[in-house]
């Protein structure tokens, strides 16, 4: 099991050709160097222009400081798998094993396994594909096993480790259902867990990819439209996307992987400035468009000014 720690990804804007800076301190107030992770998807595959993208802060105007393409061996991908998923989901692990080994050289992984509020791995972020792939294992499949998968996606993400450098992806393989929400009704899509699992990832800026899959028991069934629409509100908020949004269960992983694949080597890291307001610095509202044809970007609609990715 991997013990994360409490970290902040931070560094100035002349470092960001080398390796960013952690834990170091972010003004209180005033203009900082600031970071996004976002991805692009493009009909007729032409390349982004960066001459074409417009950029807002809290609705204004902010020219861009650098758009960069993320290097396809500098990137960390944690694959998060519910415990609860159903004991079919055994039938799922060829594929996600296959995605894991075909990463480019260099793609740091992680597989890891929520249950009880936390993600447990056995070996924490590798470069060596072969092993990572050797960590799946069935999952558990007794239900509520989980908690919540926004509890772990949370303190996840919180604790990313110090020595980590590249864009941050997640992909989770859950239900989606918060069950600390009071009911899984359609008339209910509004969870504080929900939410402050998604600003912690924004905060630490990591992309939150998901595909839906239902774990054991009866809360399965009548939450899953619940679940996807909170997966779908993560993924949109942090820049990413949640590929599956069937009625039952995804009969193979394949498609939706390759696109994930696809987003990871699609994705841009955009530098601009953004203005720090007070000392518990918190969330800023960004807005990004491109006027190129074919083009739709995929971008996180709020980040932590001072957070600078490489």
């Amino acid at each position: 099991m991997i013990a994360f720690r409490r970290v902040l990804l931070v560094s100035s804007l002349a470092a960001l050709i080398a390796a960013p800076m952690f834990a170091q301190e972010i003004p209180t107030e005033g203009p900082v160097p600031t970071s996004a992770l976002i991805s692009v998807e493009s009909k007729s595959g032409a390349p982004l222009d960066p001459a074409l993208l417009t950029l807002q802060i809290n609705g204004h105007a902010t020219p861009l400081a650098g758009v960069t393409p993320v290097h396809p061996g500098a990137a960390q991908v944690a694959i998060l798998i519910d415990d609860g998923l159903r004991s079919s989901f055994s039938l799922q692990l060829p594929d996600v094993k296959k995605f894991i080994t075909d990463l480019p050289p260099g793609v740091q992984v992680l597989v890891g396994y929520m249950r009880n509020g936390q993600v447990q791995s056995d070996a924490g972020f590798t470069a060596d594909h072969a092993a990572a792939a050797d960590s799946l294992r069935i999952t558990i499949s007794s239900p509520g096993v989980d908690a919540s998968p926004y509890f772990c996606l949370s303190e996840f993400v919180k604790h990313w480790p110090t020595n980590s450098s590249g864009a941050r992806f997640v992909m989770l393989l859950t239900n989606g259902i918060d069950p600390y929400n009071g009911s899984t009704s359609i008339m209910n899509q509004d969870s504080p867990y929900v939410q402050t699992a998604q600003e912690d990832a924004q905060r630490a800026g990591v992309a939150v990819y998901s595909i839906a899959y239902n774990e054991a028991g009866r809360r399965s069934r009548r939450g899953s439209f619940s679940g996807q629409s909170y997966l779908n509100q993560v993924a949109e908020a942090t820049g990413a996307q949640s590929f599956y949004q069937g009625s039952g269960n995804p009969v193979s992983l394949g498609p939706f992987l390759t696109e994930f694949r696809k987003s990871i080597d699609e994705s841009y890291t955009i530098n601009f400035m953004a203005n720090v307001a007070g000392k518990h610095n918190p969330l800023t509202r960004i807005k990004l468009k491109s006027s190129q044809p074919g083009v739709k970007i995929h971008a996180p609609d709020s980040v932590r000014p001072g957070v600078v990715q490489q």
